[in-house]
């Protein structure tokens, strides 16, 4: 125990001890309080002491121990040499002012190359999104035009320590961003700017796959290329009036086409329509001509038939039964007087001589 405690505790036990006092002042009695047996071995131990304190300060300095982050790697780098080998999320420690530690997002990244957004206001450290300007581009006739795009990638946990040894923490801006840029350069300039909004499609899968390519032939392949997406093409005020006129007139002349089409088919509904009531009426004609011939076939073959029934004796059947009745009439009228036709033929007509105001004619 340190010797101005020991001391202050003996004063507070008395001092010399004396009884009596000047002046007829009463001392306390000695009650000989010892101090606790904790300061009496605090001499001893104030070392361990002060060096578990310094410990735990310097590791609240230096820190070395470090967190990863589901979604993150950490890169050791010993003596400024990057390890091969990440390190998985959890608890690790290093050894400090030694060894450091460099956590690397292997998350999915977004760039944006555009035109109507602040470019600054995504470029924020750890947000995941980079905006950069939209890509100019000349097409085949030296016209300019721009390019909005977003990008999806992310960068290989594997080969993250590779991937910063060679390009550095802003590995995006030397891998992603001049690849991009290259390839739609390369690809736009092929087409004039009227061509581009009617083959958006082939132009952006072309786009798509240049930039893949390229990408995956980085050595060790450091990115992830997931997705690129043609966001807008934005031409010039001169090429969108240009544009604007063809399609009105293509849509005047779609129009022309449909209303001479429809025409067309109006014109063939109606003839259509008169050649089916004319075939309706000739259909209808040849069948009252079939009618009538064949009414006049069965008429003139009754005609044949009965002709060819008529024979000779026949006739004279008839003429005898004829007379036969002509007799019968002259019993009743005697002074008739009877015609036969020329032949001989029937019928025979008689004429009643008694009334001459009364003519009868028979025929059979």
């Amino acid at each position: 125990m340190p010797a101005d405690l020991n001391d202050y505790f003996k004063k507070k036990n008395g001092g010399s001890g004396n009884s009596g006092g000047d002046g007829g002042n009463r001392r306390p009695p000695n009650l000989n309080i010892e101090p606790p047996e904790f300061f009496k071995n605090l001499g001893k131990k104030a070392g361990i002491l002060y060096a578990i304190i310094g410990i735990i300060v310097l590791l609240v300095i230096a820190k070395p121990f470090v967190v990863i982050n589901s979604g993150e790697v950490g890169i050791k780098a010993t003596a400024g040499k990057y390890e091969p080998i990440p390190m998985e999320p959890g608890f690790h420690f290093f050894i400090p002012f030694v060894q450091k530690v460099l956590t690397v997002d292997t998350r999915v990244r977004i760039m944006n190359f555009t035109s109507n957004e602040d470019v600054s206001s995504f470029n924020q450290r750890g947000s995941g999104i980079q905006s950069n300007n939209a890509i100019s581009v000349l097409d085949n006739r030296g016209l300019p035009v721009s390019f909005d795009l977003t990008v999806q990638y992310k960068l290989q946990a594997a080969s993250a320590p590779q991937t910063i040894a060679t390009w550095g923490p802003a590995w995006e801006d030397k891998i992603i961003s001049p690849v991009v840029r290259d390839v739609v350069r390369s690809v736009v300039g092929k087409y004039t700017a009227e061509k581009l909004p009617q083959l958006r499609n082939e132009i952006a899968v072309k786009i798509e796959d240049n930039i893949r390519k390229d990408i995956e032939s980085q050595p060790g392949q450091p990115v992830k290329l997931l997705t690129v997406q043609m966001r807008e093409i934005i031409l010039p005020q001169k090429i969108k009036d240009q544009i604007e006129k063809v399609q009105v007139a293509k849509q005047e002349a779609e129009r022309t086409k449909y209303e001479v089409e429809r025409a067309k088919q109006e014109a063939f509904k109606a003839a259509a329509v008169a050649e089916g009531v004319a075939k309706a009426k000739e259909i209808n004609a040849k069948g009252i001509a079939k009618a009538v011939k064949i009414e006049a076939d069965a008429t003139s073959y009754a005609n044949i038939e009965i002709a060819k029934s008529i024979t000779k004796e026949l006739l004279e059947l008839k003429q005898i039964e004829i007379q036969g009745k002509f007799n019968d009439a002259l019993k009743v009228n005697k002074d008739a007087k009877i015609f036969l036709t020329p032949g001989g033929a029937v019928p025979n007509i008689w004429v009643d001589t008694k009334n001459t105001q009364k003519t009868t004619a028979i025929t059979r």
